[in-house]
């Protein structure tokens, strides 16, 4: 995502209050950030006391002109899409993200609506985690985070819509993917999935874009239809798949599935046993398959929907 500041509704002045507490708090927060804890070079000599302009742009993708105009008071209107790309890039706790959306005069998310914002625990695990593929749905299966061996070995999603980056829409209407599972195997992982969206819509009964998937793909495939009307209860269990990359070959990996503290959001984590032809593929594909990705000073990349 790149942004010059054209969405901003307000310019701000020199001087407004509203502003000026805005870019103290976005100063206070970039200044307390360790280089290192974003992947950053560290050791050599910074100005900057945490990170630097610059490096905050690059990480929230938007531009350091608009960046400065925020840190001098001169916009005090980001839109929501911007807030949520700083309050991630600066690891932010919810309460501080909320605190942030108020300094903005935006109305943060509510309970009622489904969240995308990345705890700072599930953020260090993308951050630290380097050498294992780790992607981060939100309560509707949609990606909303991934690290570089994610985007190595799926293919990488920066591209994509967010209901193109969403695990039911892409399943049930029959996108292409790398993963294969065996007849078992998928079940499991339909049941699961389709409990997970049902579970989701009595958590957020008032979340449209839900309720927009939902019968979208009611309309888009009869089984995921039946699958709903069935009212099947399934849970996520450690599970195997197959992943065909076009480089490496196929690499039949274990799938964990995690459930953050404190959100909705599910960290799937892709291992290989030591010893095993996948554990090589990995590591084969943690050189020659990052090659091509732009890094953001080697931090996860993120979707902003």
């Amino acid at each position: 995502m790149r942004d010059t500041g054209n969405e901003d509704g307000n310019n701000g002045r020199p001087g407004d209050d509203a502003a000026v507490d805005l870019a103290g708090a976005l100063r206070r927060w970039r200044d307390r950030l360790d280089p290192a804890t974003v992947g950053l070079p560290a050791g050599r000599v910074r100005r900057a006391p945490g990170l630097r302009r610059q490096e905050l742009a690059q990480l929230a993708g938007m531009s350091i002109d608009y960046v400065i105009r925020l840190e001098q008071g001169r916009a005090s209107s980001p839109s929501p899409q911007i807030l949520t790309a700083l309050a991630r890039a600066l690891r932010l706790s919810e309460p501080e993200r909320r605190h942030l959306f108020l300094l903005a005069g935006r109305p943060a998310s509510t309970t009622d609506r489904i969240s995308s914002h990345l705890t700072p625990g599930v953020q260090r695990m993308l951050d630290q985690m380097r050498a294992t593929p780790v992607g981060v749905y939100d309560a509707t299966w949609t990606l909303i985070a991934w690290n570089q061996m994610y985007a190595a070995l799926h293919g990488d999603p920066s591209g994509h819509t967010k209901r193109e980056r969403n695990v039911l829409w892409r399943h049930f209407t029959g996108h292409r993917d790398r993963v294969t599972h065996t007849r078992e195997e998928q079940a499991r992982f339909e049941t699961a999935t389709v409990a997970d969206l049902r579970s989701a819509t009595a958590h957020y009964p008032a979340d449209r874009p839900l309720r927009t998937l939902i019968a979208d793909l009611r309309r888009a495939s009869d089984h995921f239809a039946r699958l709903w009307d069935s009212q099947a209860v399934g849970t996520h269990t450690m599970d195997t798949k197959t992943v065909h990359h076009p480089d490496v070959g196929p690499l039949v990996l274990d799938c964990d599935v995690l459930n953050a503290p404190g959100s909705d959001l599910h960290v799937v984590i892709h291992t290989a046993a030591p010893g095993t032809d996948a554990a090589d593929k990995l590591s084969l594909l943690a050189v020659v398959g990052t090659q091509a990705m732009t890094e953001p000073g080697s931090g996860p990349f993120t979707g902003i929907g």
